[in-house]
């Protein structure tokens, strides 16, 4: 009963939302799509100057996404744009449902200022095949792409389609503020081809962006990247914490420096006679200088070996480097360090919708987003809840019945009159068996009978009432027992299915913080989904107990009611019985 009580309300609260369902579909064969909001206003990503064609990456956690339905490698997912026709490039830097985390790039042709787009996700194709386009998710002036997502030892690859992959670099791979990152320890360096999509022509433009984790701010300085053209030079480094951009002989003013052990973003424009350092998204620092033609190969982490000028090696984390043939514009350069960090309201994460076009609903989202620690708890207390209302079932039961027999009974015990032992000779008083009155009366009478002679005189002193009466006692304690029976069971239910449903919320909690730390995305959307999961647990543990209460406090008032009726039952009969005998003894001793 509890359990189709509780199937009932999750559909009638799963279909309620029916209006988040959109009449197209893109592709019949995709069973789900998730809706992703693009939000510049200033309650979103705050952008006021659009940004045009943008890689963004989607975060997938279980906070946002339960990865039900989709395929291990994320073979099935597509992305299309708002008009649900038109798909999307894009690129899965990482996809594990096990630990429900994934990263995929997504080329969004136009990012507006001010302004809300939506992307579909589709998923839910056991015959699609990986359709992703790598290459084509960053434009043609993106130069070179690293997301340090290889193997410890494996050169880094390069993600757009120039195919700039790093050469003879066995760099170590970490954890990183976007999936992995790449651990300098200060032995090696990455170096970059020195291709012909990354020539840089004097003057020209360039770009050049990086996520860095330093794990120190050591007293000197230290290059993140370097390329060397004969005496000319372009370094970004970090001196004494401070970043800088230095370009031949000229070099950035000082600012504020990095903080250690924490992530930062660090770009630089060039474009003409003008260079911008920007950190973390904002404009930094400034040079009035032209770049110099530069065809030679670059270095991450440190200088090429044998140059005169002294650096120390850099010792931290990198993660997504890039390299542009243009300079990117200032707003793309804050949108890059606040959608890849780890906090970002640029992407607001949908329900998720069947392609019956009817959407799951916000109860919906709450059951997907659910662990499966916090499912067992919810079925024990399942099991808990069937068991109480099973017991409320039968102990209601018995009681009414023990209330109308005992009804009965005193109606045919009263018009026996004086005559109290009437009833236990009458044959036809077998129809109340079920009356608690009548086993107490069964059980006093038989010992009145016992204690007559031949002659069918009572012979019963006073002490005798006494023992009659706690013959019939004892049989009321065994008549209590029977009513109380099972139910300490509800009283497990009532204190013990809000503990279990509140340690379903705290792990349940504690998974999804866990889960939102190592995709990097704090953002209310990522927390949300699972938060709501998690209070399911203690939903569930009220939803045992509250019936149960109720339950348990109406049978304890109708058992006291029997209860108080015995006792008063057994005082009659025995008072009766003692008076009968006070009448009967002054005729014994005139005889």
């Amino acid at each position: 009963m509890t359990r189709l009580l509780f199937l009932t309300c999750l559909l009638l609260l799963g279909w309620v939302p029916a209006a988040y369902a959109d009449a197209s579909w893109w592709n019949q064969d995709f069973a789900f799509r998730k809706a992703i909001t693009i939000d510049t206003t200033a309650k979103g990503g705050n952008v006021t100057i659009a940004a045009g064609r943008t890689p963004l990456l989607v975060r997938l956690h279980s906070g946002n996404f339960t990865f039900d339905g989709v395929s291990e490698t994320g073979a099935d997912v597509r992305f299309v744009a708002a008009d649900d026709k038109t798909p999307l490039n894009y690129q899965i830097e990482s996809f594990d449902p096990v630990l429900g985390v994934a990263l995929v790039w997504v080329d969004v042709p136009q990012l507006g200022a001010d302004s809300q787009q939506q992307v579909w996700m589709y998923y839910g194709n056991p015959k699609a095949q990986g359709a992703e386009k790598a290459g084509a998710v960053f434009d043609a002036d993106y130069a070179a792409v690293y997301h340090f997502e290889e193997a410890s030892g494996t050169p880094p690859q390069d993600a757009t389609a120039y195919a700039n992959n790093a050469v003879g670099n066995d760099i170590l791979a970490a954890d990183g503020i976007i999936g992995k990152a790449a651990r300098f320890d200060g032995s090696k360096i990455v170096t970059l081809p020195g291709s012909v999509s990354m020539n840089v022509a004097e003057g020209g433009s360039f770009t050049f962006s990086a996520w860095i984790k330093p794990d120190a701010l050591p007293a000197g300085r230290t290059l993140v990247y370097a390329r060397r053209q004969g005496e000319q030079k372009l370094l970004v480094g970090l001196d004494n914490g401070v970043p800088f951009v230095q370009v031949n002989d000229t070099t950035s003013a000082a600012g504020e420096p990095l903080k250690a052990a924490t992530w930062a973003h660090v770009a630089v424009t060039a474009t003409g006679g003008d260079i911008e350092l920007y950190v973390d998204g904002k404009p930094y620092a400034k040079l009035e200088t032209k770049l110099p033609a530069m065809t030679s190969q670059a270095t991450l982490g440190g200088d090429i070996a044998g140059q005169a000028e002294s650096f120390l090696p850099f010792t931290g984390l990198m993660d997504e480097v890039r390299l542009s043939r243009i300079a990117r514009p200032a707003v793309v350069i804050a949108v890059d360090a606040q959608t890849q960090g780890a906090e970002s309201k640029l992407l607001a994460y949908g329900a998720d919708e069947k392609q019956s076009g009817v959407g799951f609903g916000y109860f919906g989202i709450i059951v997907k987003s659910v662990t499966a620690d916090a499912w067992v708890v919810i079925g024990i207390l399942l099991v808990m809840a069937a068991i109480s209302w099973v017991v409320m079932w039968q102990r209601a039961a018995y009681v009414n019945k023990v209330t109308r027999a005992n009804e009965d009974f005193l109606d045919a015990f009263r018009q026996q009159g004086r005559n109290i032992l009437a009833l236990s000779r009458d044959a036809t008083a077998s129809r109340l068996q079920d009356a608690s009155l009548y086993r107490l009366y069964k059980v006093g009478a038989a010992e009145v009978w016992n204690r007559r002679d031949e002659d069918g005189q009572d012979h019963i002193a006073s002490e005798s009432i006494e023992a009659i009466r706690a013959t019939m006692d004892s049989v009321l304690v065994r008549e209590n027992q029977a009513l109380s029976r099972s139910m300490v069971l509800l009283t497990i239910a009532i204190s013990g299915g809000p503990f279990l449903g509140l340690l379903g919320t705290v792990v349940g909690v504690m998974i999804t913080f866990a889960a939102i730390a190592a995709a990097g995305d704090v953002n209310v959307n990522a927390i949300a989904p699972g938060i709501a999961a998690a209070l399911l647990a203690t939903v569930a543990g009220l939803f045992v107990a509250i019936p149960a209460l109720f339950g348990y406090n109406y049978l304890l008032i109708r058992n006291k009611n029997v209860t108080a009726n015995m006792q008063v039952f057994v005082d009659e009969f025995v008072t009766r019985l003692a008076e009968q005998q006070r009448v009967n003894q002054p005729s014994a001793v005139a005889a």
